[in-house]
């Protein structure tokens, strides 16, 4: 691992074991990109950039020796718009002469061992400052009102870059700044192919793919959070790309609200991808030496496909992403009162649902919404988190607490700090802290309106309210969630001239209400949620170690949502968990065994009352929390690999698989959702073995009380034969089957 600056030459090169990054000073001190990609050792600056004439692109006022250097056709790495290059940009600011055109030069630069913190945001870390290296160049506006800094950082043994920006005011008057992206990074090529998620609520994270165009594409969000209709993902990908081949550039952003991620194909064949915090309806006012940070963006480069992209982003997640007591610890098969009682419930409910569910082996309780003010519906007494309903819980948190410890189990709870209802005290005493804007009415969602966190009294009450709650018991587990998008968004609090930034400054106020109360309760595992999905980012992930996937928990569904999910997040973050049929969303009827084995594919539970099942189906459940406690450490440690892919071609079936650590087991799971006469078997090459091994096959698909044994069991297969042979999924005759197969290795 090295970053190198070679003076002769101009270049800078970042490099580890896998990768490198190069750029170039080049024709008065612009800062060029010029490659990044798999290691190269002695890189030669010969035709590092381009010259070539193009009719009517300009020059800089600088060069006057010909017509063959122009912006318009260099790969820049803050390119700025209104000195020559026409293409999108990553900077924009509205100076205090009322111009936008901005001129970025090379003035400096210094090499920093380990990791910065980005200012006031969440940020990837590294335990040792030998783990990393950080490059800083400094750029200055030839009109001397600002400077850029450019952070660049490469970790020992990752295959990725991790990029931010800065943003200072060096003049003696206010600039409004538009625009500053995360990273931009500009290819002399446009043979690509381009990968982003869509979807909605209960339908998150798509994959979409299609041949990159001429033109600009936008996937962005504008809702004030990452959004379940598009996430902070974009990757370019090779034409020949597949899971297991071919090349790969894919970035997201260590951030949680508006994003645009961009690319363009110019008309000389150049693509350029800009990512960052979305420049619709943003603006920032830089005050005389000011400065503004835009998040992390986290770029990794795979030579090996998608699968390779996501062991790296996987592996980053939980090595520099969540941290805490929870980031190694194996998390806990947890129940979850939502589906299973909605809020229609108390204390002595709520007990006979845990007794139940622990009797089974469930060993978290989680009590969701319902439990304070007079909310016995979704329509009141958000804020009021402070008021008990002594009505369901007479003896308040702390006597359910304690009676859910003394069976024997971990004790959770839901919470919504983010928002506030029309019906509550805490609007009565205080009508100006919901966002809003003058002379409109404020729109409602789910019956709530949002609290304007953009306000540090505001933020201050939520903190404390909270923290109120959560000292008032020992409790184990926080649901945090979000149900809804953010609308008039404005602040009372804030003059007309600044209100371009109250979106942002809404997610600066989150993140800093969220760092003050889990340093608070660093023992409590807490968990992400957004109306499921909607806040699935790594910047939520810095400090709640798991996300609610969906509020979508139908199994034939979340095989779609949970291979998406899995192009950027591990599966130890996507809570997931067994839902009673007829679903809830999408009323399907599936078997336990598809329920049990989609779930087991992430952070395990149940969202249903497992008393209500027959003995039969209670004995299934407690055999099923049997063999995901005993494969846990696999599931949750172990290295994810897909398989087949739900969304190529009119797939009807979908699979994946968990190699452990040592490559000693691997757990697949196999789907097929649809029965048809006449349909293929297929066949399943495995991924990720060690070479020389053997494999013994054990099939886990009915409870051992029902005595069935698949002829698979015990079978016994070298590694070799599982990778290039691999093993046919028969015995799919009934619609949403699935397969659960485990093979340890033979010594």
């Amino acid at each position: 691992m090295e970053i190198k600056f070679e003076k002769e030459t101009g270049l800078f090169t970042i490099s580890n074991s896998k990768i490198s990054y190069i750029m170039q000073l080049v024709k008065n001190n612009y800062l060029a990109h010029v490659y990044y990609g798999k290691k190269i050792d002695d890189f030669n600056p010969y035709c590092s950039y381009y010259e070539v004439e193009h009719e009517g692109a300009p020059q800089p006022f600088d060069y006057p020796e010909g017509r063959i250097f122009s912006l318009e056709c260099l790969p820049q790495e803050m390119p700025a718009y209104g000195c020559g290059d026409f293409k999108y940009p990553a900077v924009q600011v509205r100076l205090d002469n009322g111009t936008t055109s901005l001129d970025l030069r090379y003035e400096s630069h210094e090499i920093l061992k380990g990791k910065n913190k980005t200012k006031n945001l969440p940020s990837s870390y590294v335990n040792n400052e030998e783990d990393a290296l950080t490059l800083v160049i400094t750029l200055k506006e030839v009109g001397g009102k600002l400077k850029v800094k450019l952070y660049y950082t490469v970790f020992e043994n990752e295959s990725l870059i991790v990029r931010s920006s800065e943003i200072i005011n060096t003049s003696d008057k206010e600039q409004k700044l538009h625009q500053l992206a995360s990273m931009c990074l500009d290819f002399a090529d446009g043979s690509f192919d381009r990968v982003h998620m869509y979807g909605s609520h209960a339908n998150e994270r798509n994959i979409d793919r299609v041949p990159l165009n001429h033109g600009i594409d936008v996937v962005s969000s504008a809702r004030g959070a990452t959004s379940h209709q598009h996430n902070n993902f974009l990757a370019l990908c090779s034409k020949d790309a597949t899971e297991e081949h071919g090349e790969v550039y894919a970035s997201t952003l260590v951030w949680s609200g508006n994003f645009e991620a961009v690319t363009e194909l110019s008309c000389y064949g150049y693509t350029r991808m800009v990512m960052g915090i979305n420049s619709f309806d943003f603006e920032w006012i830089l005050k005389p030496g000011e400065s503004f940070t835009a998040p992390e963006a986290v770029i990794v480069y795979a030579d090996n496909g998608f699968n390779g992209m996501s062991r790296s982003f996987h592996h980053f997640v939980k090595e520099h992403i969540v941290r805490g007591r929870w980031k190694d610890q194996l998390r806990p098969v947890l129940a979850n009162s939502w589906e299973a009682a909605y809020f229609d419930f108390d204390q002595d409910s709520i007990v006979r649902f845990a007794r139940d569910a622990i009797a089974l082996g469930v060993e978290l309780i989680v009590l969701d919404d319902g439990w304070f003010g007079h909310r016995d519906n979704d329509k009141t007494s958000l804020g009021d988190w402070t008021i008990i309903n002594k009505k369901k819980l007479p003896y308040g948190i702390s006597g359910l607490c304690d009676e859910i410890h003394h069976l024997g189990a971990k004790f959770g709870l839901w919470i919504e700090p983010e928002m506030i209802s029309h019906d509550s005290e805490l609007f009565k005493a205080h009508p100006d802290w919901a966002l809003s804007v003058p002379d409109h009415k404020r729109s409602t969602g789910r019956d709530q309106y949002v609290l304007d966190l953009s306000r540090k009294d505001v933020r201050d009450y939520v903190v404390e309210s909270i923290s109120t709650v959560l000292s008032s018991a020992s409790i184990d587990y926080v649901k945090w969630d979000m149900n809804r998008n953010l609308t008039e968004i404005g602040s009372l609090s804030f003059p007309e001239k600044q209100q371009g930034e109250i979106a942002t400054r809404y997610v600066l106020g989150l993140y800093d209400i969220v760092e003050r109360i889990t340093s608070r309760f660093e023992n409590i595992l807490f968990e992400s949620c957004s109306g499921g999905g909607r806040r699935f980012d790594m910047g939520m992930l810095c400090y709640m170690p798991q996300v609610w996937t969906s509020d979508n928990t139908d199994a034939v569904a979340r095989q779609r949502i949970q291979y998406g999910t899995s192009y950027l997040y591990p599966p130890v973050t996507m809570g997931a968990h067994v839902s009673a049929v007829p679903n809830h969303q999408l009323n399907r009827i599936t078997s336990m065994l598809t329920r049990f084995t989609c779930a087991m594919s992430g952070n395990f539970g149940y969202e249903m009352d497992l008393g209500k099942l027959s003995p039969q189906e209670q004995e299934e459940v407690k055999y099923q929390i049997g063999i995901y406690k005993k494969y846990r450490e696999t599931l949750q440690t172990g290295d994810f690999i897909r398989l087949i892919s739900p969304f190529e071609g009119n797939r009807n079936e979908t699979s994946w698989s968990f190699v452990s650590k040592d490559q000693s087991e691997v757990i697949l799971m196999y789907f097929r959702n649809l029965v048809q006469n006449g349909m293929p078997l297929t066949r399943i090459r495995f991924k990720g073995l060690k070479q020389g091994a053997k494999y013994q096959c054990v099939v886990h698909e009915c409870p051992s009380v029902l005595s069935v044994k698949h002829e698979m069991s015990g079978q016994v297969f070298s590694a070799e034969y599982l990778e290039n042979r691999g093993l046919i999924m028969d015995k799919c005759d009934s619609d949403f089957a699935a397969h659960l197969y485990v093979l340890k290795e033979v010594k």
